[in-house]
């Protein structure tokens, strides 16, 4: 079979619409095409460098769409069926899946390799094996992928708006709610209002914080912030260390998310210096994991108690957290077309990436012509 995909050959270059064969699907995997696809940050950090996957590799790890044949063993999933993808496969049965933490997930150890689980690949060019962004490879109008990678959702959810929920939201909505744990009547400090950051307003929102503080330093993402649950915005985090101290008489902010597009020492240092005794500060963005973004005071990390949580998919489930995330979106509770600035076709993939790094869009989606 041939497809249309965008395929990353190297750090700092642009992608490549470019046809490739597609193998048919082995044992425990399924032929999936897609219907939309997230321009998620996290590509981005492989075209700059960020993170460095195994090249070439199809970019692309947020998807929804429609199962068209499956593998040997698949019980689970039938052709027909409509699901989101997980950028997290999840086996069910190693030691951090069976101990309630499948975001840890040993699967998951090779999402930048590109392969499948069985260390092979499904996406060919003349010869060469070319992998999918967390076994997924999004950008391209159709994949095979493992079926611990699909999660089945109603065939009358807009998968064009459902999409989001692979990666962005729950890693957000999850970074308020379990990672950080709030609280009803918690005050909450955000950094960074993009597509997670939107997310973990909403989720700080939804989980009873009285005081949500989103920090951006581009008036229109805290103006949708504002909109989407945040109850102040500040531009820069000097603002909203004022603010905090305002708002709690001096206590500080019980949580803080780390969501910026790239993480740095200041941000993380100004999250820290927000925070009460006892407060926790999520740190959920990344940045190059050769360099050192975390430099601190030991000493008041002791004697004030407070902690730093990383946190991967919002340290939630990825079956159990997508179908709750759609219940929410279908209830009215959970904001995803609001979301969506701009949508976009696949050769326009570049365009849709420059759009995110000058501040235009909350959150850009691809929709395959055919959809």
């Amino acid at each position: 079979m041939k497809t249309m995909a965008a395929v990353l050959r190297g750090t700092g270059q642009d992608f490549e619409i470019t046809e490739l064969d597609l193998d048919a699907p082995k044992a425990g995997e399924v032929l999936i095409r897609y219907v939309a696809a997230g321009l998620c940050h996290s590509d981005e950090h492989l075209r700059q460098g960020d993170l460095v996957p195994r090249f070439p590799i199809v970019g692309g790890h947020e998807g929804a769409g429609i199962i068209e044949e499956v593998g040997p063993g698949v019980t689970r999933l039938k052709p027909g069926d409509h699901v989101i993808c997980s950028f997290l496969p999840v086996c069910g049965h190693c030691r951090w899946c069976s101990t309630g933490k499948s975001n840890l997930c040993d699967m998951g150890a090779t999402i930048l390799d590109g392969s499948l689980p069985d260390g092979t690949y499904r996406f060919h060019q003349g010869g060469e094996d070319i992998g999918g962004m967390c076994m997924l490879g999004t950008f391209s109008e159709r994949a095979v992928i493992s079926e611990n990678s699909a999660i089945k959702v109603d065939n009358d959810v807009p998968l064009d708006k459902v999409v989001l929920i692979g990666c962005g939201v729950p890693t957000g909505f999850g970074s308020a709610v379990h990672a950080a744990a709030t609280e009803p009547g918690d005050t909450i400090a955000i950094y960074g209002i993009g597509g997670i950051g939107i997310n973990a307003v909403q989720g700080a929102a939804l989980a009873g914080a009285r005081n949500v503080v989103a920090i951006d330093p581009l008036a229109n993402k805290r103006e949708v912030a504002e909109q989407l649950g945040a109850t102040h915005s500040c531009e820069t985090a000097e603002q909203a260390q004022e603010l905090i101290g305002q708002l709690t008489r001096g206590v500080g902010a019980d949580k803080a998310i780390v969501t910026v597009g790239v993480v740095t020492s200041d941000v993380v240092t100004s999250a820290f210096n927000a925070i009460r005794k006892g407060g926790t500060v999520v740190v959920t963005g990344l940045a190059d994991p050769a360099k050192t973004t975390i430099e601190l005071s030991g000493a008041i990390l002791t004697l004030f108690e407070k902690r730093i949580q990383g946190s991967l998919f919002g340290s939630g489930d990825p079956f159990h957290d997508i179908p709750r995330m759609v219940e929410l979106y279908q209830s009215g509770d959970l904001k995803l077309d609001e979301l969506i600035t701009s949508t976009y076709t696949l050769d326009q993939v570049n365009q849709g990436y420059q759009d995110l790094l000058d501040g235009k869009n909350i959150r850009g989606v691809i929709r395959y012509a055919d959809a």
